[in-house]
């Protein structure tokens, strides 16, 4: 029988106590022991990618080289149609004060457009890399199709949640269950593409 502690150990690029969470759970049978980098004391990496994945990369990439330990890392966020994409790699600090005052702002900025016409995804890129040098890090891509309300529903979940609404629930992300948004959300299926690479290397 494999002693736990033997596990490997993977360093997490986030101090998100749902992200860690989440992920534990999906990796959990390939004997993956995941630490969050606050653990190694490592500085949150200045993100400043032009996409998704050159976040993930950048921040995967530093707690590698802090750590010398293999790392992953999450970079999300809700990209609206009508706004050409945004707030996109911008989601979390679309107005520079906090998950309310964003969905606030995005609000502002749709309140002459229809619900049909607010379509939006939800966009998580997860980045897996051996080490800081490793030249093919694993990348793995979910999306999450919705519009966008015209005011809040629901308290669960965080961030855009409240605002997101999903047709074939008849609900917001904030109104669903948690067990189902971690079956259906961005961030399980790109988990779920990333569990399947971990497993074949």
């Amino acid at each position: 029988m494999r002693n736990p502690d033997d596990n490997q150990i993977v360093v997490l690029a986030s101090g998100n106590a749902g992200k860690l969470r989440e992920l534990d759970k999906v990796l959990a049978p390939l004997d993956v022991s995941l630490q969050p980098q606050a653990q190694f004391n490592v500085p949150d990496a200045e993100e400043t990618g032009l996409s998704f994945v050159e976040n993930a990369i950048i921040k995967a990439r530093a707690a590698a080289q802090h750590t010398g330990l293999p790392a992953i890392a999450d970079d999300s966020g809700i990209e609206v149609d009508h706004l050409n994409g945004a707030p996109g790699i911008y989601s979390a600090r679309y107005s520079g004060a906090g998950d309310e005052a964003n969905n606030v702002l995005l609000l502002q900025e749709l309140r002459e457009i229809p619900e049909e016409q607010r379509s939006a995804r939800f966009q998580c890129v997860l980045v897996y890399m051996r080490h800081a040098l490793d030249p093919v890090p694993l990348i793995c891509q979910g999306s999450w199709e919705g519009f966008i309300l015209s005011e809040p529903r629901g308290e669960n979940g965080f961030g855009y949640d409240p605002l997101f609404y999903l047709p074939d629930y008849q609900c917001s992300s904030a109104q669903l269950a948690p067990g189902i948004k971690n079956r259906i959300s961005h961030r399980a299926k790109a988990s779920r593409l990333l569990f399947d690479a971990l497993r074949q290397h």
